[in-house]
């Protein structure tokens, strides 16, 4: 199936959101490799779209649970809802790069401990923080931000993904769809990837303005440290990798809109 023009505009932000989640999308499947492999390199500006449609259903699951149970079961149930919908695709990445960067101490060794499907102590320990700290974070949330918060921290851990992909090379040897979706991402995605996120961010940046604030220039720290670990360790970014700044943006957005500032 060759993509005609109307085509190369839809398939890209479609083909985002089969790449993030569980949600099976009519007719990518009739879509040559070739295609496909073009088509995920235009996809990455849209994976804050994705994000923030998937922060629109964890959110609307989070608000309904709220009129039948207290906030942390409401919490645990958006949360184990998330999990379905997005496979724990980040949470899993999470496990991985605390895994490999814990046990590894070279590049190789790091990189085969990533791709192993077991999970150790590390990544364990890592996972269980982060997922504890996110539901913490939820359950902290002011009331009025559950909805903009959720969502803006979807969109946006999405959105920080593509920054390392964006400036950093596939680490020398190392093959999976990162590394191919890499060699074509570079800051025309990343600009478009911060026009997409805009609809899903702006509504938490209105009511909680400092708090949008914090959170940047927290991302902005902490890219900045990821980028040079990264390039220091493995000399390029892996896909776990994207999946874990995706996880930290979350919660970045989500510490932002729980501070005592707020308060």
């Amino acid at each position: 199936m060759t993509l005609n023009r109307h085509q190369n505009l839809i398939v890209p932000p479609l083909l985002a959101i089969q790449f993030l989640t569980r949600v099976p999308v009519p007719g990518l499947s009739r879509l040559r490799p070739d295609d496909v492999q073009a088509g995920l390199v235009r996809a990455v500006m849209w994976f804050p779209l994705a994000g923030g449609l998937v922060g629109l259903v964890s959110a609307g699951i989070l608000i309904g649970a709220l009129e039948l149970w207290p906030r942390m079961v409401a919490v645990l149930i958006a949360l184990i809802v998330e999990a379905r919908l997005t496979g724990a695709f980040h949470e899993d990445a999470v496990a991985d790069f605390c895994d490999g960067f814990g046990g590894g101490s070279t590049s190789q060794r790091i990189h085969e401990i990533m791709k192993d499907s077991r999970i150790g102590a590390y990544g364990s320990v890592g996972l269980m923080l982060a997922l504890g700290l996110r539901a913490a974070l939820l359950v902290a949330l002011p009331e009025h931000l559950i909805l903009p918060a959720l969502v803006a921290s979807c969109a946006f851990g999405r959105w920080l993904a593509v920054v390392p992909r964006a400036v950093l090379p596939s680490p020398p040897g190392f093959e999976g769809m990162a590394s191919r979706i890499a060699a074509g991402t570079g800051r025309r995605q990343l600009a478009g990837a911060s026009l997409v996120i805009l609809p899903f961010v702006l509504p938490f940046a209105w009511l909680a303005p400092v708090a949008a604030i914090g959170a940047l220039l927290a991302a902005a720290v902490f890219i900045w440290w990821l980028c040079a670990f990264l390039h220091r360790h493995l000399g390029g970014v892996t896909g776990d990798c994207l999946g874990f700044a995706a996880y930290v943006g979350q919660l970045l957005v989500l510490l932002a809109a729980s501070a005592r500032w707020l308060m």
